[in-house]
């Protein structure tokens, strides 16, 4: 078995709710899936797609991509990209949404650095939010103890415009962390809330949240599309 310290999972399934086909759609010449891994890739050396669509796994090797392929009854991207970790002897594992082409490489160092130096088995990122962010139930809000621990992650905003920050969706675990969390029962909160970092915070365990100065859009919609191939074509 090959030993990594450090390795990034994009979980990727093709029935998304509100953009069908989400990974696969043409973004300024590539797959939308191409450029969050491409992105990923200058962060770190060690990448994988996990996927149960043999459509993106074709797509995905095409392009020079390490696939595994997971089960189709995941309820989370978590629980896939646990799946996908469970014969690799790694220390940590990062988990990088598929849906964020323009995902920047330093904000995956940034997430990795936190992940390492802290005593919190689960990190993310979070950073000011705009006026029209927290309004927008696309937008997840979070906010923190003054240890930047989580309180609380919603679509929703918590308790009121002016303290809560935009939650950045990319986590970070300890491999040992994300086994335990996998097998958590999913709670309430996450169920309701559509948000499966809740689990961690429902059975009593602790989330660090970084402040960065990076963004990165997620494309959940197509308004969202639209707007990171208009930003592509600009640069």
């Amino acid at each position: 078995m090959v030993f990594f310290k450090i390795i990034g999972v994009i979980p990727a399934r093709l029935k998304s709710r509100r953009l069908p086909e989400k990974p696969l759609i043409n973004l300024c010449g590539k797959p939308l899936i191409q450029w969050v891994y491409e992105q990923s890739k200058k962060a770190l050396d060690n990448i994988i797609i996990a996927t149960d669509d043999e459509r993106i796994r074709s797509v995905a090797e095409g392009f020079g991509a390490n696939v595994v392929m997971t089960s189709n009854k995941h309820q989370s991207g978590t629980d896939r990209v646990r799946e996908a970790v469970s014969d690799i002897d790694v220390t940590y594992v990062v988990n990088i949404q598929g849906d964020q082409p323009l995902i920047p490489p330093s904000m995956i160092n940034e997430l990795v650095d936190c992940l390492i130096n802290s005593e919190v088995p689960m990190v993310t990122l979070k950073k000011e939010i705009t006026r029209d962010e927290v309004e927008n139930p696309n937008i997840v809000k979070v906010v923190c103890d003054r240890n930047d621990l989580a309180l609380y992650f919603s679509r929703s905003v918590i308790p009121y415009s002016g303290v809560c920050h935009k939650h950045i969706g990319i986590y970070g675990y300890r491999k040992d962390f994300l086994f335990k969390f996998a097998q958590l029962p999913q709670g309430i909160l996450e169920k309701k809330e559509g948000l499966e970092q809740l689990r961690a915070l429902e059975h009593g365990y602790k989330i660090k949240v970084k402040t960065t100065e990076y963004d990165s859009f997620s494309v959940d919609t197509e308004e969202d599309f639209l707007l990171v191939k208009k930003l592509m074509n600009k640069k």
